[in-house]
């Protein structure tokens, strides 16, 4: 599937500050604790603690490290030097500057056990939580790639490039509707299949197809109309399909293929969807390249 579903609010909040946090989320992210004091206490000098304790705020409320380490809203830097006793922040625009700022990411992913998704465990991890929660939720991709944002937030990996994330989503979706239709095809006997593909065409060229007939529901209330719509069920039923088991496909993905049943439109199925194609189980996980930002 395209890479496209990203609204532009999500691509521009990936990673960056968009705002001043709430009060809940300052005090979630921002306060520094007993063990925070000791870490930053061991720096020289006010910006060098500063800068420490900005670092460590970001990535635990963001989940990355800005590019640009003063990239931070004045609120959020006063609310942070307060606690420092920091009365002076001007000189934060001067953290920028020099290698200071990677020594400090650098002790930070360490003291605090944060990971890279390029890390085979983590990245295994996280492809098999993706590929399980899309089985079971049938969620929009745009919400799985917020759910991905969290879990990678939860577990101390730092989020990477953006283009990474949504290709990987995309490619999780994509083996799951695989699944959805092997799982589908493996419960229908040959004649079940030829005639379920009967219904996909016409009775005459240029005419609806018999699924496009007989999803069309009666219009209104009247006595015809009742016997039109017993007749449709009779001959529903006797297509043999009523009683195939479908225990073993989420009921989440069940209401997404009847919904689709009802509106969709002939067309040739993508090479996921074709019935005689095997289904793959999730790669060993994500093909990662770094922090590339889109």
């Amino acid at each position: 599937m395209p890479v496209d579903f990203l609204t532009a609010e999500q691509e521009a909040r990936y990673g960056r500050y968009t705002g001043v946090p709430s009060e809940a989320e300052l005090a979630q992210y921002f306060y520094l604790d007993a063990h925070d004091q000791t870490l930053i206490g061991q720096r020289r000098g006010d910006l060098s603690r500063l800068g420490f304790a900005m670092h460590l705020c970001t990535v635990r409320f963001l989940g990355t490290f800005l590019p640009d380490p003063i990239g931070v809203p004045p609120e959020v830097v006063a609310y942070v030097a307060a606690q420092l006793l920091i009365t002076n922040t001007n000189q934060f625009v001067l953290y920028r500057e020099g290698h200071l700022r990677y020594d400090h990411a650098a002790e930070i992913r360490y003291r605090y056990s944060y990971h890279e998704v390029t890390d085979r465990a983590e990245g295994l991890a996280l492809a098999r939580w993706l590929y399980a929660r899309a089985w079971l939720s049938a969620e929009r991709p745009g919400a799985l790639f917020e759910a991905a944002v969290t879990w990678l937030k939860t577990h101390q990996v730092l989020l990477p490039g953006i283009t990474i994330l949504d290709r990987l989503v995309a490619r999780i979706r994509d083996r799951v509707a695989e699944r959805v239709w092997q799982q589908l095809a493996r419960t229908l006997s040959p004649a079940q299949e030829a005639t379920l593909e009967i219904l996909l065409l016409p009775a005459e060229e240029g005419q609806p197809t018999q699924l496009e007939r007989l999803r069309r529901a009666p219009t209104r209330a009247s006595a015809p109309a009742l016997l039109q719509a017993l007749a449709r069920l009779e001959e529903i039923r006797a297509l043999g399909v009523g009683d195939l088991d479908l225990s073993g496909i989420p009921p989440s993905r069940l209401k997404v293929l009847a919904a689709f049943a009802l509106t969709g439109k002939r067309a040739d199925p993508p090479p996921h969807a074709r019935l005689t194609a095997r289904c793959h189980p999730p790669g060993v996980g994500p093909h990662t390249g770094g922090h590339r930002a889109r």
